[in-house]
């Protein structure tokens, strides 16, 4: 009902312009001379995720700065709750909406939906395959996956047997940081398994149990993302090897682990800057400006030495 009455809004904005095309004046965006009358809905893949967590806190504080509201959304990594959340936060008026998608392709309906009655899109992390996206706002995936393949290599050598637990299958990050990684691990590495994990920490262990038993010669393991890489620690301290586990955010947890000698690396990103800097594209969207397709938060690959 909620999507019905999305096409139906933007059909009548059709019909109220005539041929101009041009929607009504409470359909477009404010031109943000007050911040502080600007409202930007926020929606979240999951937020049983600290680096996710730590993107939305980025995302406030930066929009308490500049005087701005933030409506935010836990899509609980439900593709479909996604779409019915970010609905009902057109339908309560946002100006702009920051979309960190659960999928990339399920998620481009409703950002049609939002092209539709002219409200900015902002993508955060992972991209949406169709619709009118302003900016994406992520770390560069690709490289980070190569980053981490180089980084395996220079651990274990090369054709050394290697396992990868895969994120969400749909998400732009688990393709980006799979066809970097693989870029490199397909010439200098033997990838023996790989397996999505949908970058939960729980998941990773249940998969990782499993891959271990099939591939006990596995000498590292490749997790696209740090809450996957800690799961398949457990399993892999459960089962008695030392095998170096490579993980991909640089959550606190992950941190830590480095420090305690257990988790061997991650390729850190920087998810708090991310949120800022998705917020300040918003207000230079909503004030006229225009902004870059693609605003970059830099990479660091980070292990016991650092």
């Amino acid at each position: 009902m909620k999507k019905l009455t999305l096409i139906m809004t933007a059909l009548l904005l059709l019909l109220m312009t005539g041929c101009s095309l041009e929607p009504p004046e409470w359909a477009k965006p404010k031109a943000a001379a007050n911040l502080k009358n600007i409202k930007i809905g926020l929606s979240i893949s999951t937020l049983n995720n600290p680096f996710f967590v730590s993107l939305k806190d980025g995302v406030v504080a930066e929009a308490k700065k500049q005087g701005m509201q933030v409506i935010v959304v836990d899509a609980q990594n439900d593709s479909a709750k996604q779409s019915n959340d970010v609905d009902d936060l057109i339908q309560q008026g946002v100006n702009a909406l920051l979309i960190n998608p659960t999928d990339s392709s399920a998620i481009s309906t409703v950002v049609q939906s939002a092209n539709a009655l002219n409200i900015p899109v902002i993508t955060l992390d992972r991209s949406a395959d169709k619709g009118d996206v302003k900016a994406l706002v992520a770390s560069d995936n690709v490289e980070g996956g190569r980053m981490a393949a180089r980084y395996v290599i220079d651990q274990v050598g090369k054709g050394a047997k290697v396992i990868e637990l895969e994120g969400v299958p749909g998400a732009s990050a688990t393709r980006e940081r799979g066809k970097g990684f693989h870029e490199v691990a397909d010439k200098d590495l033997k990838v023996i398994a790989k397996q999505s994990a949908d970058f939960d920490r729980t998941k990773g262990l249940n998969v990782m149990e499993n891959l271990l038993q099939g591939n006990p010669d596995v000498q590292a393991v490749f997790a696209h993302n740090d809450e996957m890489a800690l799961g398949a620690i457990e399993a892999i301290q459960s089962s008695g090897k030392n095998i170096p586990v490579i993980g991909f955010d640089g959550n606190e947890d992950a941190l830590k682990s480095i420090k305690e000698g257990k988790l061997t690396a991650t390729v850190a990103q920087q998810p708090e800057l991310i949120g800022q800097l998705a917020v300040q594209a918003a207000k230079d969207v909503l004030q006229g400006k225009t902004v870059k397709t693609s605003i970059p938060a830099k990479l660091e690959l980070v292990d016991q030495s650092k």
